[in-house]
């Protein structure tokens, strides 16, 4: 995992969204991960789809040119995307919430930002502490803003809002229980802890960057999910878990610790990150 962690924090630069991997797009099928969980998103970029008895929610649209995409997924599931309630975001980056203009025009859903957030996906990512105007999407309104600790419920269904900022001002990790084999399980979806050739030191943009990664991971570090899941299919092995998905055995997707190992992964290359920077600080 360490070195797929190093990968995660270098590779998202404003140069390489900019040429959009193919697995951002490539379309994979649509399926249910646990409980009334369901993945719709590509190979790489994660959107789920919460079935309640009062219609849906879908958390993350990523990249505009997936919106077709993803409602098409939403229909293979046999579900009807204007039955989509709630739009809900980890994080205002285009290749997390690119397709929400399109998905709130298609499903005439609520879209419930946090308010840090809601300010950059008004702009359509433009002024971007880190990417400027480099990393741009269709602007969208959020019609809500959620806080730490917010609850959105629809039917019997809650998710519980945890502010996690670093990443984005307002990125959420979003919490929620299903059922599964009637036994409650603890669901996580990680927002992000990347700080892609952030700086993190003496941030004009930013000042509180760092110490607002150490309040995120503190957070984090509180949890002990039964499914971690995030917005990136590498954070937790998808394509494997996926591949060894069977509705009559165990499910991959049932993991206690998973959060905690990969915490421990990505604050050391944080920490390396930072370190990295004081030393070239002090030699200029």
């Amino acid at each position: 995992m360490r070195a797929l962690v190093l990968l995660l924090l270098t590779l998202f630069s404003p140069a390489a969204i900019a040429q959009t991997p193919e697995s951002w797009t490539r379309a994979i099928d649509p399926f249910r991960v646990v409980g009334n969980i369901h993945y719709v998103g590509t190979e790489d970029l994660g959107a789920w789809l919460i079935a309640t008895e009062k219609g849906l929610i879908l958390l993350d649209a990523p990249l505009d040119e997936n919106a077709p995409l993803l409602l098409s997924n939403i229909r293979k599931l046999g579900f009807d995307p204007k039955d989509v309630r709630i739009l809900l975001a980890s994080h205002a980056h285009s290749d997390h919430i690119g397709a929400l203009a399109a998905l709130k025009k298609a499903t005439g859903a609520r879209v419930l930002l946090s308010s840090a957030d809601a300010e950059l996906a008004a702009r359509g990512g433009r002024g971007d502490f880190a990417f400027g105007d480099t990393i741009t999407y269709p602007p969208v309104e959020a019609d809500g803003n959620v806080s730490d600790g917010s609850v959105v419920r629809l039917g019997s269904t809650e998710m519980v809002a945890l502010l996690t900022p670093g990443h984005t001002r307002g990125c959420t990790t979003w919490r929620m229980t299903v059922r599964e084999n009637d036994q409650p399980l603890d669901v996580v979806f990680l927002c992000s802890v990347t700080a892609p050739g952030y700086r993190l030191v003496d941030n004009p943009s930013y000042p509180e960057i760092f110490a607002d990664y150490e309040k995120t991971f503190a957070t984090l570090r509180r949890l002990d999910p039964d499914v971690f899941l995030a917005n990136h299919a590498g954070f937790y092995d998808l394509a494997g878990k996926r591949t060894r998905r069977n509705d009559r055995g165990s499910n991959p997707f049932v993991v206690r610790g998973e959060l905690s190992r990969f915490l421990d992964e990505a604050w050391a290359s944080l920490e390396k990150q930072r370190q990295q920077q004081l030393h070239t600080g002090r030699t200029k």
